[in-house]
């Protein structure tokens, strides 16, 4: 090894530059591209990537770090963990079989089919505090473990045959038993931490394996090591690493732990008997000290220090300070320096954003421009004098960006402080506000509504790209988005959705079209992420305080509501949403960008409110992602968190009845707090956890109404009228039933006409028989009695 501090990086962007992958995924899903033609998209992507990553100077290139649709799926897939329905879906071929996992299989008539009539996907939730989600392995007590995808080895085969010193990356047995869920009717109480015995000896296969073909480091990571841990979680981390090092032979093991402080699990981290160690330097500032104090002398110490989750530049100075004492501690050769995480959760480059300004782009870092971050970190260690120029262009930006007058607004700061307790409640109890607004919308029992979009379909695409180009001028586009509100509005009348939505046609993405009517926003143009599978988001950036100039969809709720006499629902996103699914600036705490979000939002509520709309939506599903790591520090957030939903929300008369929605998130621990929020209505994604998420709010006896989602929009599946029948009754065995709602789990942005109008229609059915069998029931009762 040479004698000076090398480069490494911990994951990067699989989507391609210009989203080769969602295009070509979707393609193969659609029967357009053939199997080997999306393999051979991958190939070309992964050779991309890392051919990057050699020429920006990163000396140990991940791989295994692809993935088709997720890499905790791919994990499941390489460790034969496959959940019992989906069995019979393959012959040691998990190409297909993921996406099934994922995207669930849809009911035939066919009952000898293994997949009929329960192939349901995969739950899926956020990956720790990111808007990336994963597929949650499942487990029961009579789980088996073999290796059964050959992914991992192929593509270290395929990086080699490049010349590319691959090193691939797994997801730590740890982690992936803690992020695992029991799926276990006969054994609900399982504890999957006693599968650690059946799931080693395939890691030890893997890892012997990949020693063998001749892989010269394996990284394997363990965030969950930044969450609070059992102390059965601790033993099985020691006894986890004891045997694994023994059976990666001549590979070397370097364990990743990133997204937050260790605390109480820096000694057994630091104790690990592997050969490298990286540490998130960024989130995990605090304890860099600790960490030099007590790093043992025989290990590489990777250093996290420039920030994978954001897309700030990084400071060369704070970064020189922490690298420059750890190399004085652990010496040049012990030292690597890398990013905090993989850069899977950053654009992939800057080089594709020719309308951000100069000024502005100075001030920014995607994933190609944070391997040059890297890179020059390293050079700059390595021979300060020769690269001072990169040195002095960093305090230059730095100094540029804290000194521009884009960043505040004086009357933002002077409307915040003049805020009091009385902005943040509504004008009565909930019991009031329920009886006011029963009265006013005057709906049946069991109402019926969506969360919001309907399909993004390709014809509305094209229209907004033609608008975008030049193709259509204003009044056009105009009347092609007003045609398909009707459309939509018209749909929902027909079928007997009781509370319609206008479609969001207008919409590019929920947070992206109120981000680019808010001062204090700026966009990208490629700045594309994966959120999930195909799914990709463009965050808008925060860089200064932000206000709202003008209203931002009065006038298109206000047409929907001219189509119908049903109550329109009015849609916004909700302040912590918007903060936590954007680029935040990092110069300020979140908790002050929080609330200049939150009273822009309340101007739009009382606009809202103002021009006749009689519920509105405040979309809040990233409340709980945006938890700390830790449960000691989640009071002080969820404190402002509640707050900033209350100041958007609390400026309405009673008869107008505030709904919010969140979907993909573990209720249970912050129930309190969701019940804090005091909407009148909220809806919530339960259909893949089988109504088990509504355990909580039955739990807490939550007081306010309540749709608990019965049709799982992510999939392509058709939910049948008995399957959400289902799903009702038990939600009605448990909840009054005055107080449930029907709808879908999410928006149906994603999904098309197709699937979206005989699933409404099975779902306004499965609320009508809902009514009828409590009307029989009420009836019964009165006879009775």
């Amino acid at each position: 090894m040479s004698s000076q501090q090398k480069t490494h990086n911990l994951g990067y962007p699989r989507i391609g530059e210009r989203r080769e992958l969602k295009k070509a995924t979707e393609a193969y899903w659609q029967g357009k591209l053939s199997q080997d033609e999306l393999k051979a998209v991958g190939k070309q992507l992964r050779q991309t990537n890392w051919e990057k990553q050699r020429d920006a100077g990163i000396d140990l290139i991940p791989c295994n770090d692809f993935s088709f649709y997720d890499q905790m799926l791919d994990m499941s897939c390489l460790l034969g963990n496959i959940p019992e329905r989906f069995q019979g879906e393959h012959s040691n071929d998990t190409f297909d079989l993921q996406f099934k996992i994922a995207r669930g299989v849809q009911e035939t008539k066919d009952k000898s089919s293994p997949c009929s009539p329960s192939g349901f996907a995969s739950e899926m939730t956020k990956w720790f505090d990111t808007n990336y989600h994963f597929i949650v392995p499942e487990f029961t007590k009579e789980s088996t473990f073999q290796v059964l995808s050959t992914k991992v080895f192929d593509e270290f085969a395929e990086a080699k045959a490049l010349g590319i010193n691959a090193k691939p990356v797994l997801i730590g047995p740890l982690t992936y038993l803690t992020l695992g869920k029991v799926q276990d009717a006969k054994n609900p109480d399982f504890n999957r931490f006693e599968l650690i015995d059946k799931l080693l000896p395939v890691y030890e296969t893997v890892l012997a394996r990949l020693a063998e073909e001749g892989a010269e480091w394996v990284q394997i990571d363990e965030p969950v090591l930044a969450l609070d841990l059992s102390n059965e979680q601790r033993a099985i981390l020691k006894e986890s690493y004891a045997r694994l090092a023994n059976a990666s032979g001549a590979a070397k093991l370097i364990v990743a732990s990133y997204f937050g402080e260790l605390r109480e699990n820096l000694a057994d981290f630091l104790a690990l008997p592997v050969d490298g160690l990286h540490f998130d330097a960024d989130r995990g500032y605090a304890e860099i000290d600790s960490v030099l104090a007590n790093f043992p002398k025989d290990k590489i110490l990777s250093l996290g220090v420039v920030d994978g989750r954001n897309i700030w530049i990084n400071d060369f100075s704070r970064s020189l300070q922490i690298l420059n004492k750890a190399t004085t501690t652990v010496g040049p050769e012990s030292l690597w320096v890398a990013p905090s995480c993989s850069l899977l959760h950053t654009p992939i480059t800057l080089k594709n954003e020719p309308k951000l300004d100069t000024e502005l782009t100075s001030w920014l870092a995607f994933a190609n421009e944070k391997l040059d971050e890297i890179a020059s970190l390293r050079n700059l260690l390595v021979d300060s004098d020769s690269n001072q120029d990169k040195l002095a262009k960093n305090i230059s930006a730095h100094q540029s960006h804290s000194n521009s007058k884009r960043i505040h607004n004086p009357e933002v700061a002077q409307r915040l402080a003049a805020v009091k307790d009385p902005d943040y409640e509504r004008d009565s109890t909930f019991a009031a506000r329920q009886k006011a607004q029963q009265e006013k919308l005057d709906l049946p029992l069991f109402p019926t509504t969506t969360i919001g979009s309907f399909p993004q379909t390709k014809a509305v695409r094209s229209a907004r790209a033609r608008f975008k180009k030049g193709e259509l001028n204003a009044e056009q586009y105009d009347q092609f988005l007003k045609e398909e509100t009707k459309r939509c509005v018209e749909f929902q009348d027909n079928i007997g959705i009781d509370m319609p939505v206008h479609g969001e046609f207008e919409r590019n993405d929920m947070v992206e079209f109120f981000g680019e009517q808010l001062d204090g926003f700026t966009f990208t143009k490629n700045g594309w992420v994966q959120s999930y599978g195909s799914r990709y988001v463009k965050p808008p950036v925060i860089f200064g305080d932000v206000s709202r100039p003008s209203a931002m969809t009065t006038y298109w709720s206000e047409y929907a509501q001219s189509l119908t006499k049903r109550p329109m629902k009015g849609m916004l996103t909700g302040p912590i949403t918007i903060l936590q699914w954007s680029f935040v600036r990092n110069d300020q705490p979140r908790e002050l960008t929080t609330r200049q979000i939150a009273l822009a939002i309340r101007d739009e509520v009382a606009d809202l409110e103002r021009i006749g709309i009689a519920a509105i939506q405040i979309d809040e599903p990233a409340i709980r992602e945006g938890l700390p790591l830790r449960r000691s520090d989640w009071a002080a957030y969820l404190d402002w968190a509640v707050k900033a939903f209350r100041l958007s929300s609390c400026c309405v008369r009673d008869d107008t009845q505030i709904h919010t929605h969140m979907c993909y998130s573990e209720f249970n621990d912050i129930i309190d707090s969701i019940a804090a929020l005091d909407a009148d209505v909220i809806t919530i994604e339960t259909s893949r956890s089988n109504m088990e998420l509504l355990d909580a709010f039955v739990g807490f006896q939550y007081p306010n109404e309540i749709g608990p989602g019965i049709y799982d929009i992510h999939s392509p599946r058709i939910p049948g009228i008995q399957e959400m029948e289902k799903l009702m009754h038990k939600a009605s065995a448990l909840l009054p039933i005055r107080n449930l709602w029907v709808n879908p789990d999410c928006g149906l942005k994603t999904r098309n006409w197709a699937e979206v109008e005989p699933a409404l229609r099975n779902m306004v059915a499965c609320a009508e028989s809902l009514r009828e069998n409590a009307t029989v029931e009420s009836a019964e009762m009165a006879t009775t009695t």
